[in-house]
């Protein structure tokens, strides 16, 4: 009783305060971004930053006065980002007809819907434990399509794969976060990251107070890894007081589309080993191939394939539903695969998983046709490997009429792009506009970019937010707007880059 009064009585001195504190405070923020945590401050996340801003005021401007918006073109195309249904790629029929059918099981009795994505459906529902894709999964992921992952991972590599090793996750993102959110304690832990590389591993390692080691690579030889450059980046940071936890690899690349042939494979995993350091390969473009020579080969393969002094080598692999073919990056559907953790350090993968509850289902639907797709023989298969070819076919002829494009303006060279969705052009700008970009507080390339936009309605991200050598000025650059519009990308860059 005396505990309860006493408690009692402290809520009532609590909620009894005076009239005056509240007049005192009334009006001012509590969070500002004096007060804010710094290193979210700190986080820049170039994807999404001003030039995208600046694209979405001009659409607004389009939308809201289509005859009077004042603007010297007629639309906004989105180049500065990998989503590809939103430049009028076709989502996979068997995908669609499959989560469609989960999401409404009143369809497996609809003739519209082949009997092979029927049966998909239905297997996955009952997956989810009856619950359908309204209800919580397991924070790793639905067991189903874990194992599901882990024999594609297999078949892929021709070595064994487990599905308690495998998280599912909303996207590659989120697990590449959670990885780093155990890595990182203190600004003396470093991530070597490449230069120029995706901006989410900037912006995390900022956000969780780490320090961003990174790695140059060598744009004269297609962007390649450079395993001087690596050592040299490692011994500058650990004469700095840094110490180096993981190298992260994004094969094929982004923002530079490059592939990592077998040896350099080889020798970034002897440097992890030497090292002591973990290995976080991004893995999220690998069906994403153009060149014939290079094709891609994870790392998973290449380190089980090496001698035993290496097989202890900790590695997370990342892939997603976002690119490929599938470009499902709505969907928000990925996984990382853990080899050689402890399972007290899985334990822990799996507590950050749990405390946003699971993954989202329909992604996790999306992972699993991603993974076990039609076969020879299904009603669907033909369908679906027209679809895939037609798309990867496509978007190979694409990154050749953009790159042979840019490399035609003056002053702008650019490598191939064996893979991925991105070209990453060098522009040689005159002294007066590097003048006027620091006269009006811009870096050259966001000057160059911005310009670029206002112009002619391209949205593209300057090289700054990959990080670049200094002195050189870059862009990035999709290839996904559809075949009848890539020409029109092309020919508003040529027109603006010839008048700039």
């Amino acid at each position: 009783t005396k505990m309860r009064l006493s408690s009692l009585s402290t809520t009532t001195r609590l909620f009894a305060l005076p009239r005056t504190s509240h007049v005192i405070s009334r009006g001012k923020h509590v969070l500002t971004l004096d007060t804010m945590n710094k290193d979210a401050l700190r986080a820049e996340y170039a994807v999404r930053g001003e030039l995208v801003l600046r694209a979405m005021k001009h659409q607004e401007a389009i939308s809201s006065s289509p005859n009077n918006h004042g603007l010297p073109f007629k639309d906004i195309i989105y180049c500065n980002i990998g989503n590809p249904q939103i430049l009028q790629q076709k989502p996979l029929s068997f995908f669609r007809q499959v989560v469609a059918t989960c999401e409404y099981p009143a369809l497996l009795q609809s003739d519209i819907i082949p009997e092979d994505a029927k049966k998909r459906a239905k297997d996955l529902l009952e997956a989810t434990g009856g619950g359908g894709t309204g209800s919580y999964s397991s924070s790793q992921g639905i067991s189903h399509v874990l194992s599901d992952v882990a024999a594609f991972i297999a078949k892929r590599d021709g070595h064994p794969s487990e599905a308690k090793d495998i998280f599912l996750t909303d996207g590659a993102s989120v697990a590449v976060q959670r990885i780093l959110r155990l890595l990182i304690r203190d600004s003396s832990d470093g991530i070597m990251i490449p230069i120029p590389q995706y901006p989410l591993y900037s912006a995390t390692i900022d956000l969780y107070g780490g320090s961003k080691v990174g790695y140059f690579l060598d744009e004269s030889k297609g962007w390649a890894l450079d395993m001087e450059a690596l050592s040299k980046s490692y011994e500058e940071a650990k004469a700095n007081g840094i110490e180096c936890r993981a190298v992260c690899i994004i094969n094929p690349g982004n923002p530079t589309g490059a592939i990592l042939p077998k040896d350099n494979i080889e020798e970034v995993i002897k440097f992890c080993v030497k090292n002591n350091m973990i290995l976080l390969a991004d893995e999220v473009y690998q069906d994403n191939i153009y060149v014939n020579d290079k094709p891609f080969i994870s790392f998973k393969k290449v380190l089980r394939e090496m001698g035993p002094e290496y097989q202890h080598l900790e590695l997370a692999s990342f892939h997603s539903v976002s690119k490929g073919f599938y470009g499902e990056c709505g969907k928000r559907g990925g996984y990382v695969e853990l080899v050689n953790f402890t399972e007290e350090v899985k334990a822990q993968v799996y507590k950050l998983a749990s405390i946003g509850l699971c993954p989202n289902v329909i992604g996790q639907l999306v992972v699993d046709l991603m993974v076990n797709p039609p076969r020879p023989g299904d009603a669907s298969f033909q369908t679906y490997e027209k679809e895939k070819n037609d798309i990867l076919e496509s978007l190979k002829r694409r990154a050749i009429l953009l790159t042979n494009a840019l490399n035609g303006l003056e002053g702008v060279t650019c490598n191939p792009a064996e893979g991925a969705m991105y070209a990453f052009p060098q522009i040689r700008l005159p002294p007066k506009a590097v003048e006027a970009a620091k006269a009006k507080g811009k870096s050259p390339d966001s000057f160059y970019c911005i310009a670029l936009l206002d112009a002619t309605g391209v949205c593209v991200v300057p090289g700054s937010g990959f990080g670049q050598r200094d002195g050189t000025y870059h862009f990035r650059t999709t290839f996904l707007p559809a075949e009848d519009q890539i020409q029109s990308v092309v020919d508003r860059m040529a027109a603006f880059h010839a008048s700039f």
